[in-house]
């Protein structure tokens, strides 16, 4: 999102920025005398958009992506719960795209478990530096240069998920219900995994072959969120744009609980996303299921662990 505000080789591309120049001054103003409202999360995140976009106009002079994050904090401001920025947005290569949706998936799970409310003012921080991590790795494409946003993002995340508190669950089909302490999350930049993410260049589409979408669910848990809707509606838009002859769902779970148990879970979560493709009026008959429970895992883990990446559902297309 930085070339625009970098090209100036064209009276058309003055003109933009001078306008855009314009429009951010404007917005990052209305952000700077707002009066955030809200929870403590959108409040604390209204004004870490707020440096944040201040940033970007006065030190870098980067008119347009002041002019977005500006109108990020303002959402904010008004009570919204702002989300971080999706990666497909980016223009990013594919490690650090994959690199940054498993990222992303992190933040996301963490605030479905309820870090919004249990550490606001860090859930909020960890936003604000996913986000400049996403904005620095397109700009410069280097490791180096996103190092403090990525580390400081890490660094949040970190202290959210020790502050989450796990919730038992009631027992489901005669089984004991199980509980197992948290591992310790891994790098980031060590868990490179399929997303929803992978045509980089939004120019040439992807072969309905090749695209991968993840929906994540939470611990025991075959239901699927409301943060995970937009990835449905993505698999919908992508079946009616390519036309497959068949979408292949297959459902996994992490390694806490018994085999038995986690190939019932599974099945279910497997069936859960048919479900809701179904509602979006994608035809049954065209959908194959399988489960693989905690056999094929995303992230490699001991036997007994609890890794939110492993908790999904992987959606393919074949022709």
């Amino acid at each position: 999102m930085k070339t625009l505000g970098k090209l100036v080789l064209t009276t058309s591309v003055l003109a933009v920025s001078a306008c855009s120049g314009i429009d951010s001054y404007s917005e990052v103003e209305k952000l700077n005398a707002v009066e955030a409202r809200g929870s403590t999360f959108t409040r604390a995140l209204a004004n870490e958009y707020r440096l944040y976009s201040n940033t970007q106009l006065h030190d870098y002079f980067d008119y347009p992506d002041a002019l977005h994050f500006a109108r990020k904090g303002l959402a904010a401001a008004s009570g919204e719960n702002v989300l971080p920025e999706p990666v497909t947005d980016w223009n990013l290569d594919e490690f650090h795209s994959k690199q940054l949706a498993a990222a992303r998936s992190r933040l996301i799970i963490a605030y479905d478990y309820g870090a919004r409310e249990s550490s606001p003012e860090l859930s909020a921080k960890a936003q604000a530096q996913f986000d400049c991590w996403i904005e620095v790795q397109e700009e410069y494409w280097t490791d180096q240069s996103a190092d403090e946003c990525r580390l400081g993002f890490q660094s949040s995340m970190d202290q959210i998920e020790a502050q989450l508190v796990p919730v038992e669950q009631p027992e489901d089909d005669n089984e004991a219900a199980f509980i197992e302490p948290a591992p310790e999350p891994a790098p980031i930049e060590e868990v490179a995994f399929e997303s929803e993410v992978f045509d980089i260049n939004p120019e040439e589409p992807m072969a309905a072959e090749n695209a991968m979408y993840l929906i994540f669910f939470n611990w025991d848990s075959a239901e699927i969120g409301s943060g995970a809707l937009s990835i449905v509606d993505a698999v919908v838009d992508e079946i009616n744009t390519t036309l497959p002859s068949n979408v292949s769902i297959i459902g996994h779970t992490d390694t806490s609980g018994s085999q038995a148990y986690n190939e019932r879970l599974a099945v279910k979560r497997a069936k859960a996303a048919k479900d809701k493709l179904v509602e979006r009026g994608v035809s049954p008959e065209m959908i194959l299921l399988d489960a693989k429970g905690e056999t094929d895992l995303l992230v490699p883990t001991p036997d007994n662990v609890r890794e939110p990446a492993n908790r999904r559902v992987n959606i393919s297309f074949q022709r």
